[in-house]
């Protein structure tokens, strides 16, 4: 039905009610994000050559979504991320305060090294954050084996699919030697 009242809306462009139900599918995928996840998986990874694993927390809101093969997928692609991006926190409201003024503080640093203007420095160091988050929260980097997309359309893409709210709880990285 509403493959038909999208073609309708687009006067029978294809592309555009393609385009128009992903929309419609992420702005449901926000609207499942308030409702509670507490079933779910704990997914491990170990990396060939078994230097490197990972366990990683991944919240639904049934059982039933948990065992489908979608979200244990999912789950696994996320261990994998964490195994080869090596995050820190799942996301950027976790960065501890403290780490985020020092991480400022050397930044504005480094940007009026360069001679940069104090208002030029700011949007420097605004953008040099946002690379921070990219790097170092999981959410926020780019998906490894589509670069195009980050962790979190990934999980996105896999509410609007599954119907259901999905989170990434927590996650821990283990490497030898460290």
């Amino acid at each position: 039905m509403e493959c038909k009242k999208a073609l309708t809306e687009t006067n029978g462009n294809i592309d555009e009610a393609i385009q128009k139900l992903r929309e419609q599918g992420l702005k449901a995928s926000e609207l499942k994000g308030s409702r509670v996840a507490d079933e779910g998986l704990i997914v491990s990874y170990i990396h060939p050559g078994s230097r490197v694993g990972t366990l990683v927390e991944l919240n639904c809101e049934t059982d039933f979504v948990a065992r489908t093969e979608q979200f244990q997928e999912l789950a696994k692609e996320i261990a994998m991320q964490v195994a080869a991006a090596k995050p820190k926190y799942v996301k950027s409201e976790d960065v501890p305060a403290e780490d985020l003024e020092t991480e400022k503080s050397i930044l504005k640093a480094q940007a009026e090294q360069e001679g940069k203007p104090a208002h030029i420095a700011e949007r420097i160091v605004e953008g040099r954050i946002s690379k921070f988050y990219s790097e170092t929260c999981l959410l926020q980097q780019p998906y490894i084996r589509d670069t195009d997309q980050t962790i979190e359309i990934l999980v996105k893409n896999a509410i609007a699919q599954l119907g259901e709210n999905i989170v990434v709880k927590r996650f821990v990285l283990y490497v030898l030697g460290q």
